[in-house]
């Protein structure tokens, strides 16, 4: 098995501003993601942690550059065939969880379950399941409005494993919430590491998160400058 789970070569962004005049984002970054691994991107506002994130993850493409996925190329696929590819294997988890608020926690972990093609019965089964794997099951129907920042977040990570998903992309996950449940989430990604060999690729600024990781990418200026 490759030791790399993400390996991206020469990516380079660049976005229209007004008046037809560019600015260049990502600069011929290449790097490369190890296996079962948590794995942090750092750098200042603005220096193109989120574009690379989308970009390595299929929610963007490059100008130029290739992305391969346990050995996949991923940078070449048409629209539908990258979705299909994300929501078989990734999980995404964000600064703001994105559940929807009119349904419930369980059902919220049921919908990309039911996109795959699952019965809602057994959507139901395996999206309990892992609320209960990171110990929110008890909140199972309460809505987003009904639970804490902290639990809203665990309910978007149960979202992002349910799936079964192998790799873990996460935005500033730990952003919006205070000390005490920024601890539980990375705890929480420390034991998903551990007992279930996920990997996750992570932007972030909370610096006990990047003293938790296996290795750090810190981008300025639109290139990689350290590993």
């Amino acid at each position: 098995m490759n030791e790399f789970i993400i390996e991206a070569k020469s990516i380079s962004k660049s976005y229209l501003k007004s008046k037809g005049t560019g600015i260049d984002v990502l600069k011929d970054i290449s790097i490369n993601v190890k296996r079962n691994k948590i794995s942090v991107i750092v750098g200042a506002s603005g220096a193109g942690k989120s574009t690379l994130l989308h970009i390595l993850s299929g929610l963007d493409k490059a100008d130029k550059g290739e992305v391969f996925i346990d050995g996949k190329m991923i940078s070449n696929l048409s629209e539908r065939k990258i979705s299909k590819f994300r929501n078989e294997h990734f999980g995404f988890v964000f600064q703001f969880h994105h559940l929807l608020p009119e349904f419930t926690a369980l059902e919220n972990c049921m919908i990309p379950l039911m996109i795959k093609g699952l019965s809602k019965r057994e959507a139901s089964k395996q999206a309990e399941e892992y609320l209960n794997l990171i110990d929110i099951g008890n909140r199972k129907n309460h809505k987003p409005a009904e639970l804490s920042g902290g639990e809203q977040q665990r309910v978007a990570v149960a979202r992002a494993l349910v799936v079964n998903a192998p790799l873990i992309f996460a935005d500033e996950p730990s952003g919006n919430l205070d000390t005490i449940n920024s601890d539980a989430l990375h705890q929480l990604f420390i034991k998903l590491r551990d007992d279930y060999s996920k990997s996750f690729l992570i932007v972030t600024h909370n610096k006990e998160l990047v003293r938790l990781a296996d290795e750090v990418f810190e981008i300025k200026d639109g290139k990689l400058i350290s590993n």
